[in-house]
Order: structure tokens, then sequence, then C-alpha cells
């Protein structure tokens, strides 16, 4: 890409109690894409979002905001980002007005027109003069992310923000992230358990694993690599058989899979034939993310 990134992270690392938790990790964010950060239980994900936002510093490594360097640029780097890890902390006994006005009064720099601004861009225009104890979770996650964006960052990092939601609240927050990355060319970082809506949502993703990256690419890459056969066959015993001799097989509601190979289909297809195996249908298909990232890292269940 040839825009300077939202987000540089250089070999990464953070030791606690002598242990090495983050093992190095190095990645570029850009304006105008969601980026998601998933990793299962233990993996580290949580320890380097408190990185990247300043509530602990890494042992080593580097992490660079706007183009600003954490470590040595603090003020001036946070000034690029927003952020809600969890839930947003909101005054439930002010107006969604009043809460953006109380977090405005802490940077001189941001004006009653900036206020207004980010109330439209959330679509909330209608409610923000009642009191966020009147608020569904829907709103107050918009208002938790309108008072991120107070200071105008290149960079927005949302930690679960459909964390709660019913279906029709994940799908306009999904739709919301996309908008905010596409129309105002911010860059999203989001970390979700719901890996559907994270293929939905994402340009991009990282799979975190024992402190490590194992994988990181455009979603439609990660998915088409992992393209898949479905056999329907007769007697299915015998083709499982037969097919584990040459690549790996599962099976699943009366149907074999396998990875697809294009140099090699035909051949696994002429062997079960010439063995006298019916071969009903063969058809390609695309795994789910979820498919993708428990096969990556073993099985492991997302936080």
């Amino acid at each position: 890409m040839s825009q300077s990134p939202a987000l540089s992270v250089s070999n990464l690392r953070k030791t606690i109690r002598k242990k090495e938790i983050i093992k190095g990790l190095s990645f570029e964010l850009y304006p105008g894409e969601v980026f998601g950060f998933l990793g299962p239980n233990g993996a580290g994900k949580t320890t380097t979002i408190r990185m990247l936002v300043g509530l602990i510093k890494p042992t080593s490594g580097s992490i660079y905001i706007g183009g600003k360097n954490v470590q040595t640029q603090f003020g001036e780097a946070m000034k690029d980002l927003g952020c809600i890890v969890e839930n947003p902390e909101l005054y439930p006994y002010l107006t969604g007005w009043e809460n953006l006005e109380h977090f405005a009064r802490m940077d001189s720099s941001i004006h009653e027109s900036r206020l207004q601004e980010v109330v439209e861009l959330v679509d909330m225009g209608n409610r923000i003069n009642d009191r966020v104890s009147t608020y569904s979770l829907g709103m107050r996650q918009r208002l938790g992310i309108a008072q991120a964006l107070l200071g105008n960052p290149k960079l927005l990092i949302l930690d679960e923000p459909t964390n709660g939601l019913d279906p029709a609240g994940i799908r306009e927050m999904r739709e919301f992230i996309r908008f905010l990355a596409e129309k105002e060319k911010l860059c999203v970082m989001v970390s979700s358990h719901l890996l559907s809506e994270i293929q939905l949502m994402c340009d991009r993703v990282a799979i975190i694993s024992k402190g490590s990256i194992i994988t990181i690419d455009t979603v439609e890459s990660l998915l088409a690599e992992q393209e898949r056969v479905v056999w329907s066959a007769e007697p299915l015993g015998k083709a499982k058989l037969l097919l584990e001799e040459v690549t790996t097989v599962t099976e699943s509601d009366g149907r074999l899979i396998t990875l697809y190979d294009e140099n090699q289909i035909g051949n696994w297809n002429r062997i079960l034939v010439n063995a006298g195996i019916e071969v009903k249908e063969m058809k390609t298909k695309l795994p789910a993310l979820e498919d993708l990232f428990l096969e990556l890292t073993g099985g492991e269940h997302i936080d």
C-alpha cells in the first residue's frame, strides 16, 4: 500500500514474570481498512491491545500510531488513537451530549462543532439529549464510539464491539464499522469472538496463538488457500479409506471433505472410480473463518 500506516508494530515483545507472553509481533494497518485481531484464550490478544493503547509497556519492540512512537511521543501518539476496551465508560445520569461535553473538556483542541460532527457520524441526533440510562446497549456502543472519535483519530481500536447485541444490533454495528472505514477513511482494528462477523466485516485478519502471529492476510485469500472439495460417494467407508491414502480426509453429514488440489483432484477421482466406487458428486467449497481458525490454532477456541 502506498499510504502511510495508521499503526505500525515491529518486533513487539512482552515478558511477565520471566515468561515471554508476546513473541515478536510485527504488522501494519492502513487508513480505510477494518482489521480483525483474533486469538484463542491465553494467546496474548488482550496483552497486545493493552500495549497498543498505552495501558502497559512492551518489554521491547516499537509501536507507531500515525507515525508517532508510543514510547517516546506518547501524548502525540494517543491523539491519533481512539479506543473502546470492553464496554464504553459513560455517565448514565447525564445525557449523551453532556457525556461528550465532559470528555471534550479533557482536550482543549476539541470544539463544540466537533461534538456535533461525531453525533451526526454515529446517527444519534434524535436521542443525544436523552439520558444515557434510557439508551439501549447498541446506542451506548455508538455513543462510546462517538466519544472515541472526538479527537479525530487515525486509528480506532474496538474490543468486542458487538458483545451483548441482538442479531439486528450486530448487523447494524458491522455496517457502521464498515462505514467508518470506507467513508471516513479511518483504520479500525476489531477483536471479536464472533468469527462469522469478522469474516463479513474485515478486510484483513491476523490470528495470534501462544504469543505469535500464525497468519495475517485478507479474509478472501486466507479462505481461498483452504478451499475444500466435498465428496458424495458410495460406499462411503471404502471411499474414505482410499482417499486417506493420498490426502487428509474428514467426514461430515455423510460426505467426505478433502483439501482442494488442482493438480491431484482428477487422480483422486480416478482412484475411486477404478475401485468401483460411485462418485455421485464433487464440489468445491470455501471454509468458514471459524473452521480455518480452529485448524490453525489446533482446535483452540477464541476468547
